[in-house]
């Protein structure tokens, strides 16, 4: 599989992000720009020539205790995400990708594998309601829910930009948010690999063999 290849620079320097809108449509706000793995079809992967620094992070994990992106990660071979549990395709459909993909490798690799789902929806997105979502994708997955404005910060040091929660013209709240998946190599504890909300079940089985290695994919 051949993968794209940029820089952090070239993330950062663009001056639109084509956001997800959850049941809705792409819509455009200022920010920088969401790298979607998978467009072209032989390109699942985005491997950053500078990787991106992992956010100092403290958040509330679905026990309710304090969890902390840097300290429980160090070391670890970390996919992160953020979404949120009342999306109604694409972060289900994100999770689930990874939770089938993951249960292809060896047993030791899944263990050390950390998944980490980050709501964009705090409001409604409890610790409680967070971990009975991600209970049905995979019982592993780690869920963070915290204040909004420290979840933006960190997503927007990672090249993913988050809007808040808003109201349609029917009274459905949607959440605007960058749809990437940013993969952590465990050998440097950077983000060094991006794929994005066309990346498939097979894209992931092939790629996570290496990523558990910090290989690129």
């Amino acid at each position: 599989m051949r993968t794209t290849r940029v820089t952090v620079t070239a993330l950062l320097a663009a001056a639109a992000l084509t956001l997800t809108a959850c049941g809705g449509e792409p819509a455009k706000t200022s920010g920088v720009t969401q790298i979607s793995g998978g467009q072209n079809n032989a390109k699942a992967a985005t491997v950053l020539d500078r990787p991106f620094g992992k956010p100092e992070l403290v958040l509330t994990d679905t026990t309710g205790k304090p969890w902390s992106l840097r300290e429980q990660t160090k070391g670890k071979p970390t996919l992160i995400y953020f979404g949120y549990t009342h999306c109604p395709d694409v972060c289900p459909l994100t999770m689930s990708n990874i939770a089938v993909a993951k249960k292809a490798l060896p047993q030791a690799d899944q263990d050390n594998l950390r998944v980490v789902f980050v709501t964009t929806d705090p409001e409604r997105d409890t610790p409680e309601s967070l971990g009975a979502w991600l209970k049905a994708q995979d019982p592993s997955f780690v869920g963070l829910t915290g204040d909004f404005a420290t979840i933006q910060a960190a997503a927007r040091t990672l090249g993913i930009g988050i809007d808040p929660a808003t109201k349609d013209a029917n009274g459905n709240v949607i959440s605007m948010h960058g749809a990437q998946v940013i993969a952590f190599s465990p050998k440097t504890d950077e983000g060094y690999v991006l794929y994005g909300e066309g990346t498939t079940v097979d894209d992931y089985a092939k790629d996570l063999p290496k990523l558990v290695k910090g290989e690129n994919p």
